[in-house]
């Protein structure tokens, strides 16, 4: 934000590793809590009897605490191992924050491979997180179409569907953009994958989440009607 104010590219060694972490970590720990809510939603629709026992507060913390430490962890180990290999290819990263992939393509070591090795592991927890939410929506639904009222359906689809919508384009776009072939990349491309998982998401999740309250809903309306 401040290099869009002040029109500069530049960003210090150590700033820029301070954003790796950062980065890395606010990411690792949204893919969990993201995971977290659709297993809360699973719970509440599918077994709402046993909610207030399974979902207790302590169960809460434990797992907010799993996903912000594991973030943690995550971050500290791509920081550590990126910045610890020789950058010899320039100091120009064709992305417009510090992305690991871009700075591992101005390594010139072999070293690099276990960072490679880093990002395909992240990817595989992050395949599986997803799978976990496609499996936990499948059973909402099956769940949902067996409501015997339509406003009851309807009602429980809007409140379940904005978390899925935000988990797919977050998550596709951020596998897809570490994981495609050297083939399909290309300078604006990657930038566009960039803002679609960095940027988009947390742009949206504000207004996707309010939009289930009815109020907004009307001073939606009213704004857009005059």
């Amino acid at each position: 934000m401040a290099n869009s104010f002040w029109d500069t590219t530049a960003i210090s060694y150590a700033g820029c590793t301070t954003q790796v972490f950062f980065f890395v970590m606010f990411v690792a720990a949204e893919f969990y809590i993201l995971t977290i809510m659709a297993y809360d939603r699973y719970i509440a629709i599918c077994k709402p009897l046993h909610y207030g026992t399974i979902m207790a507060s302590r169960t809460c913390v434990n797992m907010a605490a799993s996903a912000w430490g594991s973030g943690f962890l995550h971050a500290v180990l791509h920081t550590a191992n990126t910045f610890s290999l020789p950058l010899c290819q320039g100091n120009a990263l064709d992305q417009f924050f510090c992305e690991i992939p871009q700075i591992l393509k101005l390594s010139c070591s072999d070293a690099y491979l276990r960072e490679v090795g880093l990002l395909v592991v992240s990817a595989v927890l992050a395949s599986g997180c997803f799978v976990f939410l496609v499996l936990s929506y499948v059973q909402i639904f099956r769940t949902v179409l067996r409501i015997p009222s339509q406003h009851g359906r309807h009602k429980t689809f809007s409140t379940c569907l904005p978390h899925p919508a935000v988990v797919s384009l977050f998550i596709i776009t951020d596998i897809f953009s570490h994981l495609k072939p050297p083939s399909m990349s290309s300078s604006s491309l990657n930038i566009l994958l960039a803002v679609m998982y960095s940027v988009i998401p947390p742009a949206v999740n504000p207004l996707i989440y309010s939009m289930r309250n009815q109020e907004l809903k009307d001073s939606v309306w009213k704004l857009m009607t005059g």
